[in-house]
């Protein structure tokens, strides 16, 4: 198969190599219901030495740079309480964390979570985190830009390796809230 974006010498439908993601991202493209069917999230096999954006893109083609997304977890602290939520926003942008974030989670301060949440509570690696098979329950806050985007490269749960997902298919991920303005 090729991809549908990058020059890259290893595609294949997610579903069909699930024992190459984290379990919380493999149960989630087995269940996948969206309207975008399963079989166009895509998986590709890449080097996770060169997993920054700049270089990653000057290895697997430069289109990248305008078609990839990062998503990161963000705690909404209020009084005693803290609400983990992901945020994916394109890479050439940044989480608006202490404006959008904050207000959309009804959030006293907003932070990027520390590492160790980050990869504990969603059971993927860092470098790696993806909205595709977070825990249930999570807000998913995802830019606009994204979801506009025909597809669009993202975290497979794993340093090693990305899935190349139609944008609009994130949209349909339970939790899921476009949001215009998040990433700036």
């Amino acid at each position: 198969m090729r991809a549908p974006l990058g020059h890259f010498d290893n595609a294949v439908a997610a579903p069909d190599c699930l024992d190459l993601l984290t379990p919380p991202v493999a149960e989630a493209v087995r269940a996948w219901r969206g309207h975008v069917p399963a079989d166009q999230l895509i998986y590709v096999d890449t080097d996770p030495e060169i997993a920054d954006t700049a270089v990653f893109a000057e290895h697997y083609g430069s289109e990248l740079l305008g078609q990839s997304a990062n998503c990161v977890v963000v705690a909404g602290r209020r009084g005693a309480g803290t609400t983990l939520a992901a945020c994916v926003v394109l890479s050439s942008t940044r989480v608006d964390v202490n404006g959008t974030v904050r207000r959309q989670l009804g959030a006293r301060k907003a932070s990027f979570a520390p590492m160790d949440t980050a990869v504990g509570e969603t059971g993927m690696e860092y470098g790696g985190i993806t909205p595709i098979g977070l825990p249930a329950g999570w807000p998913l806050l995802i830019d606009s830009a994204v979801v506009d985007t025909d597809w669009i490269l993202i975290g497979s749960g794993r340093r090693r390796g990305k899935l190349i997902v139609p944008g609009k298919a994130l949209a349909d991920i339970a939790g899921a809230l476009v949001l215009e303005g998040l990433g700036i």
